[in-house]
């Protein structure tokens, strides 16, 4: 295979379950702008009509998509499948119930490229059933198309961990795989790919469109949003490794944002009042473990402005409430 043809990029697409939206999804992915693609979709053990869909688009572009059926092991399972038959130079990561602008591979292979970076990054933005925006979701606002990490490492607290709006130099997988059986693997796995990373690149288009599917809204939320807590424990071990580790403003940024503010927001939809309790108590033990104090909490800064006044009232009010309760109940628990 010529230099020319070799493949540039892999997008890994799992399904399961998803016969309502895929083939939007793979329509948007079939008619990428940039040539010399492949389209890796896993059916992780679907039980609904995917699988036709699938073989309906293989036999359609049988040079673009490529199907595998395999037994059911949940989403990091089926993206390390991908990952593990990608042949590009290059990785995406497209859920299979989202879609993609025809030109979001063509424009970030193309400025990962021209800058040598080892990840690129776009901004994306929620949709409903009807495609109607309901949020834009801006990632790196004010910042170049060039971003040199070891100059601005505040990115590495700062950004949204999707594995979703990012395109990712294959070495960075080398001796990295998402975590099985854990759910948020996107901020467990990402963090520590970034640390690997010398040179990101950025483009502002809104080339991801992340669907808001009206069942998943109203679902409860149980313990196992403590994964997030875990998640953050095991990257701040990596930059404690890593040649940031000096750094702690960043590492404690970090902390803040996904360990408290994302994991607070997760918490807001737990209905079951011991599940609340004892996610109260892990996040109380993960404040002390790592020295934040309710000052640094409501002073983090996300690009330069304060997280805390930067969101709507409701938000605001749910936060400060939430800390402030959290004190109480752990106080409760533990006397």
């Amino acid at each position: 295979m010529g230099l020319d043809s070799a493949i540039k990029v892999s997008i890994i697409v799992p399904v399961y379950n998803v016969e309502l939206y895929l083939e939007k999804c793979l329509l948007s992915l079939v008619n990428q702008t940039l040539q010399n693609i492949e389209i890796l979709v896993m059916n992780d053990g679907s039980k609904d009509n995917s699988q036709q869909i699938i073989e309906k688009f293989q036999k359609d572009y049988p040079n673009k998509i490529f199907g595998f059926i395999k037994e059911n092991g949940g989403l990091s399972d089926a993206r390390n499948f991908g990952i593990d038959r990608a042949k590009g130079q290059y990785l995406g990561f497209v859920d299979s119930d989202d879609y993609v602008s025809e030109t979001m591979f063509e424009e970030m292979y193309g400025l990962a490229e021209k800058h040598q970076a080892e990840m690129a990054i776009c901004n994306l933005q929620k949709v409903d059933e009807n495609g109607t925006v309901t949020q834009k979701l801006t990632q790196l606002p004010g910042f170049p198309e060039k971003i040199t990490l070891e100059n601005n490492l505040s990115v590495f607290s700062d950004i949204s961990y999707f594995a979703c709006n990012k395109l990712f130099k294959k070495e960075l997988f080398q001796n990295k795989r998402f975590k099985r059986g854990i759910h948020f693997e996107d901020i467990e796995l990402i963090p520590q790919l970034l640390l690997n990373c010398n040179i990101l690149a950025f483009t502002p288009n809104y080339h991801y469109q992340y669907l808001e599917r009206q069942n998943s809204i109203s679902k409860s939320h149980t313990t196992k949003g403590l994964d997030i807590l875990r998640a953050v424990e095991t990257v701040s071990e990596k930059f404690n490794q890593s040649r940031f580790s000096d750094q702690k403003k960043d590492l404690k940024g970090f902390q803040i944002l996904e360990g408290v503010y994302t994991f607070l927001a997760y918490q807001a939809f737990v209905k079951d009042e011991g599940d609340f309790y004892k996610m109260s108590k892990e996040l109380d033990r993960f404040i002390a473990l790592n020295d934040l104090k309710i000052k640094d909490i409501l002073e983090y800064k996300r690009f330069g402005k304060n997280y805390l006044l930067s969101l709507p009232l409701r938000k605001k009010i749910y936060y400060i409430l939430g800390l402030f309760r959290l004190r109480r109940i752990v106080r409760l628990l533990t006397n």
